[in-house]
């Protein structure tokens, strides 16, 4: 080993922002330069939108992939002008990295997995076209490779407040940018089941025989939702979902939980945390278990939570201001206080509904006595 010591200070420090910083190391942002990190890019854009949606309590947020290879995100929410009196202005989100995404930054929808907004979609695209209206007027801006190309304009009138975002995703950065309409739809589908004052379309204008297009809405929110999953699996005891709403200060957010009985086979317990799947679980399903066997207690001493996922197909979706994640993916939800506030409301929910439907609850009881019995 050589004796000399290698000199390094400040100088030797590469800082890099924004745009520059995405580009350098993409799947640092987006989790991979394939096919994966370009749907990524995707849902960033979306994400933004379904947010801008959110803030107003409801509108559509429409998707369409364009026959050139372009993504088309169109949303009727409150639009942002590029530059902002107070909070972010639309330019900022596109060129800067920002701690909210928009209007209405508490209890953040993710769409993507990394969550880190439209700057990291504006800087691995070759070009981006923001459009925004409200006053009545149209402004538009045009960005290359993250960086803005001269000051917005204005192009006209415009009837109806939104926003529209048009990218193309950068044949240097991604080793494809043709979007599996397929996954897009999936995830979009279940967007529409989590945030139910959102209607969401796909359209894919791609295909060369005539477009192809699915529009999600789901009143009911995951109430729809199980009973997909039902519809899904087949083997429900009866054709009733349970569910209901809570909002809880002390977890500061809001929960929505809905569930069915099952037969022999299914799905269990699916949680979400701002409408991010959490394939870990974490303090929400466990607060769910948690009250599920509180509320069979004096009906089935036998039943304890990690039997629970036998027993039903389940949703929970919690939406808090603050979540907090154990480890890098988001798959695991840590914030203590969700899981009392989640068994309670499901206690006191079910409790009511054992005592309301004597017979569905013994019916209920027999199940749990068949799935524990010895083979």
């Amino acid at each position: 080993m050589s004796g000399d010591r290698m000199e390094y200070s400040a100088a030797d420090i590469e800082v890099l922002e924004g745009p520059e910083a995405v580009r350098k190391r993409p799947g640092m942002w987006v989790g991979s330069v394939g096919e994966r990190g370009l749907h990524q890019a995707v849902f960033e854009v979306v994400g933004r939108a379904v947010n801008a949606v959110l803030a107003r309590g409801a509108g559509s947020v429409d998707v369409t992939l364009t026959p050139d290879g372009g993504v088309r995100v169109v949303d009727d929410g409150p639009a942002a002008p590029f530059e902002a009196d107070v909070g972010a202005g639309l330019d900022a989100q596109l060129t800067s990295f920002q701690t909210g995404s928009g209007p209405g930054t508490e209890r953040l929808a993710l769409v993507g997995a990394f969550a880190v907004g439209p700057v990291v979609t504006n800087a691995l695209s070759s070009r981006l076209t923001a459009e925004v209206r409200y006053g009545g007027v149209r402004h538009v801006r045009e960005y290359v490779r993250g960086a803005p190309v001269g000051a917005a304009v204005t192009t006209g009138p415009a009837p109806h407040d939104g926003t529209t975002i048009t990218f193309r995703p950068d044949t240097e950065i991604f080793e494809t940018t043709s979007c599996s309409f397929a996954v897009l739809a999936e995830r979009l589908r279940q967007v529409a089941f989590l945030n139910r004052g959102v209607a969401v379309s796909l359209t894919d204008e791609r295909p060369a025989d005539g477009p192809r297009a699915v529009r999600f809405r789901f009143p009911d929110g995951v109430r729809d939702f199980v009973a997909a999953l039902v519809a899904e699996e087949g083997v429900a005891l009866g054709p009733e979902v349970i569910g209901f709403e809570r909002e809880d200060q002390r977890m500061a957010g809001t929960m929505e939980v809905a569930l069915a009985w099952r037969g022999l086979h299914g799905t269990g317990v699916r949680g979400f945390v701002n409408g991010w799947r959490t394939p870990e679980c974490g303090t929400h399903v466990d607060g769910f278990r948690d009250g599920v066997t509180a509320a069979f207690t004096s009906y089935a001493a036998g039943l304890s939570p990690s039997r629970v996922d036998a027993l039903v197909t389940a949703v929970v979706s919690v939406k808090l201001d603050r979540p907090e994640f154990l480890g890098s993916t988001g798959g695991l939800l840590g914030n203590a206080e969700v899981r009392l506030c989640v068994a309670e409301a499901v206690r006191e929910h079910l409790d009511g509904w054992l005592e309301g439907h004597p017979e569905r609850a013994a019916e209920v009881v027999r199940r749990i006595a068949q799935d524990g019995e010895p083979d």
